[in-house]
């Protein structure tokens, strides 16, 4: 009998299996910054792969991976010198790159070593993969006005391509505002501009100088982008001085289907979207871009920030990344930048 107890025991733990659990698997993390140094991050997601810039100074380089959060482990190749002199031979900030009618384009901003003299420049390549290939300079890319103009980016809407950016409203430093014009195509901006934001409240006003070549103070609308959800554009722009700790990001909303050259189809917000938190570390995050996860689930703020206060605009200032969420009327919710060195689940599909 006990023979067959045994027999019996162990046919009935054959035909039930444990009902325990296996553990579920440990999403992988990062931590931000992304690399240990790099302002002005932008990304765009083409064919599996991200591609990555941000401002160097003295030339373009881009990145390319599969996972943006793992950025630091990914190639990188200089893929645009400037010429030895020249007006747009120095100072090279803010480069964007973007996919348009099957080519690819660099926009960023440079001067002929003067900060006067700053102005939007357009790259292009016909290469399917940006790190190969020739560029092209397709030379200045203006308005009328032609002034002072920094921090260029390409959105379309209702098949139509924009230029937003960034500029004064006269001949000398004092106040950046934010333009808009329509594009003929990608290297040519079509017809007048409207200057979509001026820094009116006291948190975009944050910008005294005491360097001996500049003005005393300068307000500041700058590093424009534009993402759609729904029927609703939203502009998010980063405000106050780069130099200062309450570096920030405004925003300005647009019904989708409005002439976006009219002034009264753009409406500001009066409280700023994302600022500094010192408790967490981050300090003067701004001049942001957005991208999505590989597997289009999430949305993702890259932004660049510094993680002491008084570190200014140079070399201290570091690429972040953090997902963010949506509210019901289309406009986002970015909440507080994360701490350097806190744990992140890393981006869906990754």
């Amino acid at each position: 009998m006990k023979q067959l107890f045994l027999l019996l025991s162990t046919t009935l733990l054959l035909a039930c299996p444990s009902q325990a659990q296996t553990p579920a698997a440990v999403k992988p993390t990062f931590t931000n910054p992304l690399l240990p140094s790099g302002a002005d991050p932008w990304s765009i997601y083409h064919k599996g792969y991200y591609y990555y810039t941000h401002t160097t100074g003295r030339n373009i380089t881009l990145w390319k991976t599969k996972s943006l959060s793992q950025l630091s482990t990914a190639p990188s190749k200089v893929v645009w010198t400037p010429p030895a002199t020249g007006p747009n031979s120095r100072d090279i900030w803010a480069p964007e790159l973007h996919f348009l009618n099957g080519k690819w384009y660099l926009y960023y901003a440079a001067d002929a070593g003067t900060n006067q003299t700053h102005r939007l420049w357009v790259l292009e390549n016909a290469s399917p993969d940006p790190m190969q290939g020739t560029w092209t300079d397709k030379g200045q890319l203006r308005d009328v006005a032609n002034k002072w103009a920094i921090d260029g980016s390409v959105f379309e809407n209702n098949g139509q391509y924009y230029l937003v950016w960034s500029g004064w409203e006269g001949d000398v430093n004092g106040r950046q505002c934010i333009y808009l014009a329509r594009m003929k195509n990608p290297w040519t901006v079509d017809g007048p501009s409207l200057k979509v934001s001026t820094p009116v409240y006291p948190w975009e006003r944050h910008g005294d100088l005491s360097t001996p070549d500049d003005p005393p103070h300068v307000d500041v609308n700058e590093g424009p982008q534009v993402l759609r959800r729904g029927n609703k554009l939203v502009l998010i722009y980063s405000a106050s001085g780069c130099w200062t700790d309450f570096y920030a990001l405004g925003m300005l909303t647009a019904p989708a289907d409005s002439d976006l050259l009219q002034p009264g189809s753009w409406t500001k917000s009066p409280v700023p979207v994302f600022q500094q938190d010192a408790a967490a570390k981050v300090f003067a995050p701004g001049h942001n871009s957005f991208f999505k996860s590989p597997d289009g689930t999430e949305d993702w703020i890259l932004y660049h920030a510094n993680d002491e206060p008084g570190q200014g605009c140079g070399r201290f200032r570091s690429p972040r990344a953090q997902p963010f969420t949506w509210q019901a009327d289309g406009t986002p919710v970015f909440g507080k930048p994360v701490p350097p060195g806190q744990p992140l689940a890393r981006p869906s599909g990754e």
